[in-house]
């Protein structure tokens, strides 16, 4: 495991996650399947304007998709975003969503909970981009309230 840590402190090694999450994104593709909720994002200081599906069902996600135009940190953090948050129940996704949200503000967290989404740590020198690495997390982050407000 600490191998795992010291090349998630390796610039190249974050570089390269955002790369291939950007280039080629999981979960990227909508669905017109019953029961998904849909979040649609957009920046007014950047290029992103994308939707993010969720199916939760009894306090579980089962699915989550995105699409639509968006830059390199936007698309890679979704993207991360789908995979770490798929499968957890909504508690589960609420404390990860946390954990990233004060990583991206330059606070405590848990690194071991994010993965792959840790590639994200430094945008916070980078004030602009901000918004790009959080637009496709607050857009799942309201899909979990709104469910939880229903159950």
């Amino acid at each position: 495991m600490s191998d795992d840590k010291n090349l998630l402190n390796d610039p190249m090694v974050l570089r390269e996650l955002i790369m291939d999450h950007y280039q080629y994104p999981h979960n990227h593709e909508l669905t017109k399947e019953e029961g998904y909720s849909s979040r649609h994002m957009a920046s007014d200081s950047c290029i992103d304007d994308i939707t993010v599906q969720s199916k939760i069902k009894d306090g579980k996600i089962e699915d989550i998709r995105f699409d639509g135009v968006a830059c390199t940190i936007s698309t890679a953090s979704t993207s991360m975003m789908t995979d770490l948050l798929k499968g957890k129940s909504t508690r589960e996704a609420d404390e990860i969503i946390h954990n990233y949200f004060n990583m991206i503000e330059h606070k405590e967290y848990d690194p071991d909970l994010l993965e792959e989404a840790v590639a994200m740590k430094n945008v916070y020198k980078q004030a602009n981009r901000i918004k790009c690495a959080t637009i496709g997390w607050k857009a799942m982050k309201e899909m979990i309230d709104e469910s939880e407000g229903k159950e």
